[in-house]
């Protein structure tokens, strides 16, 4: 698969309400494309022992050493093999860049204000702690995520010592 690359984008208001979409185990999610910075095929990638099950290893994109996550595996699905379909989704939060494995990516949507709601509390009073709301498109839902959250500060720090390393 040919790298796809999605402009470097600055948060601005046009963007507020646009979402990159991907697939995972026949569930759609979204993630504020003001965090994305490229779409790519699977690289090869390095595995790095002591490291959460989810982060598969670590890859090199242009000089830039980057660990890379699968969602399935962060969200305690079934790990499937990576085919045609499969990509990473290059994302930027704060100072950290991460690659997120997803089995396809969907499209962009430009969600309007009233089709975005804040996720709601389960009924036993926790929340997701990755889904920040819920985007309705028509009688579907997605997922958005909280970019901030997919990875814990102690994970982060372990992912950065483990780059420092490399």
């Amino acid at each position: 698969m040919e790298a796809e690359v999605v402009a470097a984008l600055e948060p601005e208001d046009d963007q507020q309400g646009m979402y990159l979409t991907f697939e995972l185990d026949r569930e759609y999610y979204g993630v504020w494309i003001g965090y994305v910075s490229e779409i790519i095929g699977i690289l090869p990638f390095t595995e790095v022992p002591e490291l959460p099950a989810f982060v598969r290893g670590i890859f090199n994109l242009r000089g830039q050493i980057i660990p890379l996550m699968d969602m399935r595996l962060r969200f305690q699905k079934q790990f499937v093999e990576y085919d045609e379909r499969s990509c990473v989704i290059v994302i930027e939060v704060g100072n950290n860049t991460v690659g997120l494995i997803v089995d396809s990516v969907s499209e962009v949507i430009s969600f309007e204000e009233a089709d975005i709601i804040q996720q709601p509390m389960l009924s036993s009073g926790v929340s997701n702690q990755f889904v920040k709301s819920i985007g309705k498109v028509g009688n579907a839902v997605k997922l958005l995520l909280d970019c901030d959250k997919l990875l814990s500060n102690q994970e982060v720090e372990i992912l950065t010592n483990q780059k420092d390393e490399g």
